[in-house]
């Protein structure tokens, strides 16, 4: 039987950088994945979706906003089988990528399905058979897939996931996103730039429900502009494929309803991939949801077997399982890894406008006790954004009122995803808006808006 320091389950992006950090520690590291090397992030997710993002962005400044820029053409041919082939290029690249950095690492890759066998063995069933390989400590990443609805079969042309819908080249004339989350507004995004008829089902009240109320009503606002329909507090009852289109059946305080399309996407919830796993057998506790029970060093309730990623729940993010990942082998590896705070942890959707927020709202602050301050500044008082003709939007900032500790921003806006990372490591190292105002943003920057922000925390705004 083949040993290793450590095995992990699934290479993802919480996964492979488990394996990674593991072995810059001096472990030596077995990577078990059944499909794709990069998980679902790279493959079929994060990454190609951005992809088309951007050429949805190109389409739709050229459909809409060309004559504000002064350019003027006699037809504009649009093909949509060209940027899905650019995002597979672009995927492509980045698992290759990931795959040089495990041999660079001299971390063993062993295709196939993992099982745990007992507290310290993996059986791996593959194309080339099955073998057991044992490690003292393993590591599970096996992540999560798309919720589908019972009774409701996936056949990859009416009904979707997100799996085959980042993959088909044709352009849907119409369709249903079941679920206003991150996937389902990005989607929305892509499809609608380039023309498709979309509308967008949620069961709550709002689009993006995880996100601060006001940044929700003017995201909705904002895709309904431009022609997104929504249909909120409607709860799918069935779904149907009659001929050549869907119908989603819905059930809202105003009744019953119907809507047909073309396709309908399933974007609504997750549910982990644990079935197959052994985990019972191996005293492995789950949630009544069947995520993986874990402490905050990514331990399970069986000693030596560890969990990060999708698959327990926490935040399901590329971003927080990657950091989840680092926790947990520097764990494994005898070093003394900060705690993750989940709740400050930075969240982004790339929806037109973007949308980034972390901590806590104004209205969650104040139930959790804080008083607090609340600064606000807009876009539309910004240069760079009115330059870009993307003047929609603001950043607030939540910060606590008798010592400025900042609780928690949220931004709509253009390219705010890339504004974030100034506030949390701000949030990170104790600093206040005070000191937030003493840092010289450069002219003119979006990034001035986060300094403006700052400013009317204590009403004081420079340009408005």
């Amino acid at each position: 039987m083949n040993t290793f320091d450590l095995i992990v389950i699934g290479a993802g992006p919480a996964g492979y950088v488990t394996a990674i950090r593991a072995s810059q520690l001096g472990l030596e590291v077995a990577l078990v994945e059944e499909k794709e090397i990069g998980g679902v992030c790279l493959n079929v997710g994060c990454i190609p979706s951005k992809s088309l993002l951007k050429n949805a962005e190109l389409v739709h400044l050229l459909r809409n906003e060309s004559e504000t820029f002064g350019i003027s053409f006699e037809k504009l041919n649009l093909d949509f089988s060209a940027a899905v082939k650019r995002s597979r290029r672009v995927s492509e690249r980045l698992t290759r990528g990931v795959e040089y950095l495990l041999r660079k690492h001299e971390i063993t890759i062993l295709p196939g399905r993992g099982e745990l066998v007992s507290g310290d063995t993996v059986r791996v069933t593959g194309e080339n058979g099955v073998q057991d390989i044992q490690a003292d400590d393993i590591v599970i990443a096996t992540g999560a897939r798309p919720l589908i609805l019972p009774g409701v079969e996936v056949d990859g042309s009416r009904i979707l996931t997100y799996r085959e819908a980042i993959l088909q080249e044709t352009l849907p004339e119409s369709v249903i996103i079941i679920g206003a989350g991150a996937i389902g507004m990005e989607f929305a995004t892509i499809w609608s730039s380039y023309g498709a008829d979309v509308t967008i089902v949620e069961m709550l009240d709002r689009v993006l429900p995880q996100e601060d109320p006001e940044v929700s009503a003017a995201l909705e606002k904002a895709v309904n502009q431009a022609g997104i329909k929504t249909s909120l507090g409607s709860r799918v009852s069935d779904i149907q494929v009659v001929k050549d289109q869907v119908e989603v059946h819905v059930e809202s305080a105003e009744g019953t309803g119907q809507f047909a399309a073309e396709q309908a996407l399933l974007a609504a919830s997750f549910v982990p991939n644990t079935e197959s796993l052994g985990l019972d057998q191996v005293g492995v506790e789950v949630s009544s949801g069947g995520f993986i029970e874990i402490d905050q060093a990514m331990q399970t309730s069986r000693g030596g077997i560890w969990a990060v990623g999708d698959v327990t729940g926490k935040l399901m993010l590329a971003h927080v399982g990657m950091a989840m990942g680092v926790v947990c082998a520097e764990q494994i590896a005898g070093e003394q890894p900060r705690a993750l705070d989940y709740r400050m942890m930075p969240r982004a959707t790339f929806s037109r406008p973007q949308v980034a927020s972390f901590g806590f709202t104004q209205e969650e602050a104040e139930k959790a006790g804080y008083e607090v301050r609340v600064g606000k500044f807009t876009f539309r008082a910004n240069g760079k954004a009115l330059g870009m003709n993307h003047e929609e939007g603001w950043v607030k900032i939540i910060a606590e009122k008798q010592y400025g500790e900042i609780l928690g921003a949220h931004l709509i806006g253009p390219e705010v995803t890339e504004l974030l990372p100034e506030l949390t490591l701000a949030q990170r190292m104790e600093l206040t808006p005070q000191e937030l105002i003493q840092n010289v943003h450069a002219h003119p920057t979006l990034g001035e808006v986060v300094h403006e922000a700052s400013l009317a925390v204590f009403g004081d705004p420079l340009h408005m």
